[in-house]
């Protein structure tokens, strides 16, 4: 799908962005690799290692400048949208530089993405948009609105919109699992857990970019993709890691939630449940009619049951101690 084809990754220097640029380059042979993002040195990193390969393109710039997006997105076919700015605590106290760069930024990549004719466009999003408890997941969910109705904005512009909405990637950067690290090194007596009954849903960076660029494939225009992930109990992470260590309950913090939802039962009259993911349709009508039961690789899905919930707590698959403990040596 990718030989010879032009791809553009914004957040290309983050978790995401470097191991599909690894993956696209182990299996593909790309005409043009652009990485897009603000960070000068991680760019610098990514040329002198084992990104340096003539497909490759650096493009220093930021998602609130427009006219930078533009220029970097000419003769482009697919991007893939994962910039963001991602920490929780730091979205209470600096909310216009969220708005700035995960909404404003959001509707700057829709629009060079539109004038430039490129064919689709994939939104990397996150379990904390719905039904978001902090501001960070309320940008988040204004992001994948701007995505799914961009469809309906583009007239007669070929470009198409999807959204991936998926949960913790284990091991990214502010995931618990570098915390626990620390501690353990520096021989903590005890780990700290915010509740003894918080689960989370739980992939590694490579389940998720093989998912989305699935999901390129797929995408018609409009969905929201869900992969079907396993789900874990923070205690048994906090085991796996580190076994018969205490741990210590310091209570849920501001907007953090005891279970991540990512299918909400509200939105369960739009859900269709595929083999391996789910797809929420678009709460709009759209100029152009799509059959989203069957999707562009000829998968067919059924609508969920009303009321369906697809939650971390009450999901069918859990990863047990063992599991999290080999999964994490992969890491």
């Amino acid at each position: 799908m990718f030989d010879n084809k032009s791809i553009l990754i914004t957040g290309g220097t983050g978790s995401f962005g470097r191991q599909c640029v690894k993956t696209i380059l182990n299996r593909y042979k790309p005409k043009r690799l652009i990485v897009f993002s603000r960070d000068e040195y991680k760019q610098y990193e990514m040329q002198q290692g084992e990104f340096d390969h003539k497909a490759m393109r650096f493009f220093l710039g930021d998602i609130r400048d427009e006219d930078r997006l533009i220029q970097a997105m000419q003769g482009v076919d697919y991007v893939f949208h994962a910039a963001a700015l991602k920490q929780v605590p730091a979205a209470e106290y600096n909310p216009m530089e969220f708005i700035k760069t995960n909404i404003n930024g959001t509707e700057n990549v829709i629009k060079a993405a539109m004038g430039n004719e490129v064919t689709k466009v994939i939104f990397i999003s996150t379990d904390k948009a719905v039904s978001p408890a902090n501001l960070y997941g309320a940008t988040k969910l204004v992001a994948e609105k701007l995505c799914v109705a961009a469809n309906n904005m583009a007239g007669g512009h070929r470009t198409r919109f999807a959204v991936v909405r998926y949960g913790n990637v284990a091991g990214s950067r502010g995931s618990v699992i570098p915390l626990f690290r620390k501690l353990i090194a520096e021989d903590a007596k005890e780990l700290p857990i915010t509740d003894v009954h918080m689960t989370r849903y739980w992939l590694t960076i490579r389940q998720g970019v093989e998912f989305v660029l699935k999901c390129l494939e797929r995408m018609q225009g409009g969905e929201v993709f869900v992969p079907k992930i396993p789900s874990v109990r923070i205690t048994d992470l906090a085991e796996a890691m580190a076994p018969g260590t205490r741990i210590k309950v310091i209570g849920i913090r501001p907007g953090e939630k005891l279970h991540e939802v990512l299918c909400p039962a509200d939105g369960s009259h739009l859900t269709l449940e595929f083999n391996d993911h789910f797809v929420i349709k678009p709460t709009i009508n759209f100029v152009v009619k799509v059959n989203y039961q069957t999707n562009s690789l000829g998968e067919k899905g059924a609508p969920v049951k009303p009321g369906f919930e697809y939650n971390s707590g009450n999901n069918p698959q859990f990863l047990t101690v063992d599991q999290l403990r080999e999964m994490n040596q992969t890491l």
